[in-house]
């Protein structure tokens, strides 16, 4: 097993080891690790034998106690416990009655309880003040729906570890659109919600043209309203400048992209946005530590690629198990779930990767690298997928999806690329394939409202190399999270460790749509931007990413909003060494 981090011990200590009734610690790090490996092993005995068993219970222990690959939270947490819940993203309907409302906050409320995540569209629902049967200016409204479920959702910690996570979307074209716009940008009080807008290609283009925009009623399908298109927009830039919130969600690149289609439209995703679902699915994730596949070569470092490709087929297997292996929360969700056996396998430490390359993120070379890479990862994940329908069968919906009748597939969507907030941190990488955040930060509010403290271990490892005046650096670097003025580094390191703040929008969706472009899901990832970035910046975002065919984009303006996590530079002067020693 590989030495873990202090922060690394301390996320498992609060969140993923198992307790007993006194609230004792019943396991170690490495019992953790053997536990999920045991687990997710058992599913080998439905094609093989106990010899099958035991074998990839000691190669699935290896991949994630050397920490190369690391399942979503709910595997690490749940996984031969007692509660069985593996599934981190799940999408569930929601209706325009009050029973079907509540049935689905009642099907949240297990997930949350779990450790899931749930993604909702909430575009059924009538419009605020509409008709319910006899009665006008009854209904609540979309918008009064989802600060009910926000409200139940801050009672319930998933997994008794922490509050649950939601996605809510409402299509551009419903009455209330406004009102769910200004949500958070008017201080209303969602705070377990991440909020994003339903996007079609139609309204972009009306956008575009300057045209008249229709708002429809979902109750009846009247026209409610007539709005000009881009006084809408106006309204969406500006309080994602605000706030970062409301995200966008492309459906038409969605459902364009979707090898299930004539199952029907998805119209919801998970609540990062990176796993788009039918209703009542749930979705299994598992991201690999790139940092890990790398190896020496004529005095350079360069991608391992063969140890890449073993890591990416024994991944996939294990995601597959996980499947077999896991306890749904009803039995919806069960045959939605197994009828696609969707899964997503990403990556974390892309820029950790970039640095021990000596290739700034900040670079065309860079956005090469991520397209090889994931290409390198799809066309290996499909080949897996592939090798295991002939052995364990297709996916149930197969003779319906895009590789009837020529292609086995065992996994309807195989990748997926996760934010990896809590495994980046056990992992002790830079998260998903985001730049650097800072090279000195801290995370605020995190296991309980703690703070934990950290610096970029690769580069308190360059210094510690070149012998240059560490402490004297890590004085300067600790107050902004930066090295961009340390002139002693030169201008070629200052440029590969360049942090999340540092790097033009332009760079962050060029990374974005690189790896979009060999994902079967779709790609979590946040355009950070500082402080004084325009209102027009976002708007050029958000207008690009959709002509990029980007499947969602999120972004946040530095130091806005109520619930930031992460603060570039270190504020105690007694938390730099505890990270730096």
């Amino acid at each position: 097993m590989n030495k873990l981090s202090k922060n690394a011990n301390l996320v498992l200590e609060q969140r993923y080891l198992l307790r007993g009734g006194d609230n004792q610690l019943l396991e170690s790090p490495d019992d953790m690790f053997m536990r999920v490996a045991k687990a997710v092993a058992q599913a080998e005995i439905i094609w093989g034998d106990k010899k099958e068993v035991d074998r990839y219970t000691d190669a699935y222990y290896k991949l994630i106690s050397d920490l190369i690959f690391l399942p979503n939270s709910p595997t690490l947490m749940n996984a031969g416990a007692s509660q069985q819940q593996l599934s981190a993203c799940f999408v569930l309907p929601v209706e325009d009655s009050l029973d079907e409302i509540f049935h689905t906050l009642k099907s949240a409320a297990k997930i949350h309880q779990r450790g899931g995540g749930t993604g909702f569209n909430f575009s059924k629902i009538r419009p605020k003040g509409d008709w319910v049967g006899t009665k006008r200016n009854v209904a609540l409204g979309p918008v009064d729906v989802i600060e009910i479920f926000d409200r139940a959702t801050e009672k319930i910690k998933q997994g008794g570890k922490r509050r649950g996570a939601n996605m809510g979307i409402l299509n551009i074209d419903h009455p209330d659109i406004l009102e769910f716009i200004r949500l958070k940008g008017a201080g209303g009080k969602v705070n377990n919600f991440n909020l994003s807008l339903g996007i079609t290609d139609q309204f972009m283009m009306a956008v575009e043209e300057g045209k008249e925009w229709s708002l429809v009623n979902p109750r009846d399908a009247s026209i409610a309203e007539k709005v000009l298109a881009r006084e809408l927009w106006e309204g969406i830039v500006e309080n994602a400048w605000k706030c970062g919130d409301p995200g966008l969600i492309f459906l038409d690149t969605i459902n364009g992209m979707n090898p299930l289609a004539r199952l029907g439209k998805i119209i919801a995703t998970n609540p990062c946005g990176e796993v788009p679902l039918f209703p009542n699915e749930a979705c299994n994730l598992g991201s690999i530590n790139i940092s890990k596949c790398v190896r020496k070569h004529e005095n350079k470092m360069v991608v391992d690629w063969e140890k890449l490709e073993e890591v990416v087929i024994l991944a996939v297997r294990f995601l597959d198990n996980v499947i077999e292996v896991n306890d749904y929360p009803d039995e919806l969700i069960e045959k939605a779930t197994k009828s696609n056996r969707k899964i997503g396998l990403g990556v974390m430490a892309w820029a950790d990767l970039l640095v021990l390359l000596k290739i700034p993120y900040a670079s065309e070379q860079a956005v090469q690298l991520a397209e090889k890479l994931m290409n390198f990862i799809a066309e290996k994940s499909r080949a897996a997928s592939s090798a295991l329908a002939k052995v364990r069968g297709n996916f149930p919906n197969w003779p319906r999806s895009a590789f009837s009748p020529k292609e086995p597939m065992r996994n309807a969507t195989r990748t997926s690329i996760a934010p990896t907030g809590s495994i980046s941190i056990i992992a002790d990488v830079s998260a998903s394939i985001e730049p650097i955040y800072a090279l000195a930060f801290e995370r605020e509010n995190v296991l309980g409202g703690l703070n934990l403290s950290s610096s970029h271990q690769l580069f308190l490892e360059y210094l510690d190399r070149k012998g240059l005046d560490k402490h004297s650096i890590l004085q300067k670097v600790r107050r902004t999270g930066s090295c961009k003025d340390i002139d002693e580094l030169g201008e070629d390191i200052r440029e590969i460790f360049k942090t999340a703040l540092e790097i033009e929008p332009y760079w962050h969706l060029r990374h974005q749509e690189a790896f979009q472009r060999y994902t079967d899901n779709a790609v979590s990832k946040t355009i950070n931007l500082p402080n004084t970035a325009t209102i027009e910046t976002v708007a050029s975002i958000y207008k690009d990413a959709w002509k990029m065919k980007l499947k969602g984009i999120t972004l946040f303006r530095n130091n806005t909003g109520s619930q930031q996590v992460l603060i570039s530079g270190i504020a105690d002067d007694s938390a730099i060494c505890k990270v730096c020693i």
